[in-house]
């Protein structure tokens, strides 16, 4: 009888480190697959590849059109059977059959009702991470003394400054620049609504019906008149790779305000 139960409880022993080995041989190959990119939105509605955003007086509605259409799923999701939206914390992930809500309150002055600010030629831009498989788990930077010598002075002044609740800091930070020294100049001031990067709470990545991935808008508040400003996004976490040749883990765009 004791000889039994012990090949049973060992059994049960087995089976539980085969699971987590399991586990993280998935997470492991997920992350491996992966080649995570942002995506921005709007883009031309050409097909000529053209990455400007070249905004007119006279254009602005048709820039807002575009914008209403990537964001069509955000502001009409599907509800479905199997899966529940949930309001999500850093403190409250989602469980098995939940997926985190996108609230779009959280763009703040990047709205439709706003026009997303093109009308005052303070535009917003929504980003996306994008290339990323089932289970993709970022590894963060999360802590202050461990941050990349080349993440940008003002995001390092944020993590360590402005985000003092340690748990908030497990984020996949993202940085927007001017690509070019005289960009830097003509771009000015950036805004970042929700908050600078994608909570972690959004992660693992998972590809079921009802899940929306996080979206960042990013308003550039006071952009120069008359000059075309190379703008590069970029996303920050240890596991993403950074290759401005083939645009891994960033994204970049033009901007033009006549």
């Amino acid at each position: 009888m004791f000889k039994e139960l012990r090949v049973f409880f060992c059994i049960i022993q087995f089976c539980a480190a085969l699971d987590i080995s399991s586990a993280r041989l998935n997470a492991n190959q997920s992350s491996e697959n992966s080649k995570p990119r942002l995506s921005v939105m709007p883009m031309p509605d050409t097909n000529d590849g053209s990455t400007l955003i070249w905004l007119r007086p006279q254009n602005y509605q048709n820039w807002k059109n575009i914008l209403l259409k990537d964001l069509d799923k955000y502001y009409h999701p599907k509800t479905t059977e199997n899966v529940t939206t949930v309001v999500c914390t850093h403190n409250r992930k989602p469980t098995k059959g939940q997926v985190c809500d996108v609230d779009i309150r959280e763009w703040d002055i990047c709205s439709k009702e706003n026009n997303f600010n093109y009308h005052r030629s303070a535009p917003c831009v929504f980003l996306k991470l994008n290339g990323l498989t089932d289970g993709w788990q970022p590894e963060y930077y999360n802590n202050t003394d461990d941050l990349p010598y080349d993440m940008p002075p003002e995001l390092k002044h944020h993590i360590i400054h402005e985000i003092t609740n340690p748990p908030k800091r497990n984020t996949v930070w993202v940085s927007c620049e001017g690509e070019y020294p005289v960009d830097v100049e003509f771009l000015g001031h950036i805004e970042y609504y929700p908050i600078q990067g994608f909570p972690g709470y959004y992660f693992p990545h998972k590809n079921l019906e009802g899940y929306l991935s996080p979206l960042l808008a990013v308003q550039f508040k006071r952009p120069r008149y008359g000059v075309v400003i190379n703008i590069e996004c970029r996303a920050w976490a240890k596991n993403i790779k950074y290759n401005r040749t083939d645009r891994s883990g960033s994204v970049h765009f033009e901007l033009l305000l006549d």
